[in-house]
């Protein structure tokens, strides 16, 4: 069997939320005040993440990402990822990280097989990194950057929100961090969901304009997509190490080519990141479903999948919660 939606996309990518917890409070992820958070018990255990991942591979899922909240500050990731490299038919598995507890723990991710690390940073600037994140820990992110450079993870993709009132005038340094250093540097468009201090509220620019800025560097010529690319529109500079990705989901969505699931830390399978509709897997799972039965799950998943996310679409669809508690 192989996941195919109503649209004849194929499903080949399952994003994993290991926790919906964070050692970080960014501005247009997680809001400052008191959240809510899972009980224990309400968490997927790695053993049954582990078994729905197979599932998921025999249903033709060959890429999966681990993410959170932060990923690496549940106990036990490190086993986790050793096991789930070991899923025979799985073929590309990568890591999404905030970076902070990122260095102490690369050797072992790298034992694990991992190659892949995405890394969230939003500003080159410490102070600015602080009113970001809510917390001075700048020097920790980028001290692990170069050290997973140094040990030779590949690619190591530094993922960029942009937002105009921010980090605006940061784009051309980071950009410059491709010219000399294998680093796949993206900028993603800012997407309005959940809240942010009011005195703080991030402002929206179009991947276009940030495309056409950092032009006056140089020539950015585009970098031909491999099986396994996610959504980034990939460019070089002419003679440059690393590469320039844009994300676009706000100006430039790429529904129409979207081949991911997601499941969250609580055991929901979401066939859209932004999208309210979910279906919940944990209690088959725990109720001793049948491999069989939890593979239905996936495929009604799947033909659950809208055509475009709320944003466009539906405000009335649209996740009304928090972007950490999601998996994003």
């Amino acid at each position: 069997m192989s996941l195919i939606d109503s649209y004849h996309r194929r499903i080949n990518y399952l994003r994993i939320s290991v926790t919906d917890r964070c050692n970080l409070r960014c501005l247009y992820c997680m809001p400052r005040g008191e959240i809510t958070k899972l009980m224990h018990e309400e968490i997927l255990r790695y053993e049954e993440i582990l078994r729905l991942a197979r599932v998921a591979v025999s249903l033709g899922i060959t890429k999966i990402r681990v993410t959170g909240g932060e990923p690496l500050i549940r106990k036990g990731i490190m086993h986790f990822l050793e096991s789930l490299a070991s899923v025979e038919g799985l073929e590309d598995i990568g890591l999404t990280t905030n970076g902070v507890l990122l260095k102490e723990k690369l050797q072992h991710i790298w034992d694990a097989g991992i190659r892949r690390i995405n890394i969230s940073l939003d500003t080159l600037d410490r102070a600015r990194y602080r009113d970001i994140t809510g917390f001075d820990k700048f020097d920790h992110v980028w001290e692990a950057i170069e050290a997973a450079r140094d040990m030779g993870f590949n690619p190591i993709k530094i993922n960029v929100v942009v937002m105009s009132n921010i980090n605006e005038d940061e784009l051309e340094a980071f950009a410059a961090l491709s010219l000399n250093n294998p680093y796949h540097v993206r900028f993603i468009e800012y997407m309005p969901i959940g809240s942010s201090p009011s005195h703080f509220t991030p402002g929206f620019i179009a991947s276009e304009d940030i495309k056409q800025r950092l032009e006056r560097m140089g020539v950015l010529e585009p970098v031909k997509k491999s099986p396994h690319d996610g959504p980034a529109e990939r460019y070089r500079f002419k003679g440059a190490t690393g590469e320039i990705g844009f994300i676009s989901a706000m100006t430039n969505h790429f529904c129409k080519t979207c081949n991911r699931l997601r499941l969250t830390a609580a055991g929901h399978l979401r066939p859209c990141l932004l999208s309210s509709r979910e279906i919940d897997i944990k209690t088959p799972l725990r109720k001793g479903a049948t491999d069989q039965e939890l593979a239905s799950l996936f495929m009604k998943a799947t033909l659950m999948k809208p055509y475009s996310h709320g944003i466009v679409r539906e405000q009335s669809e649209l996740f009304p919660g928090e972007m950490s508690s999601i998996g994003g």
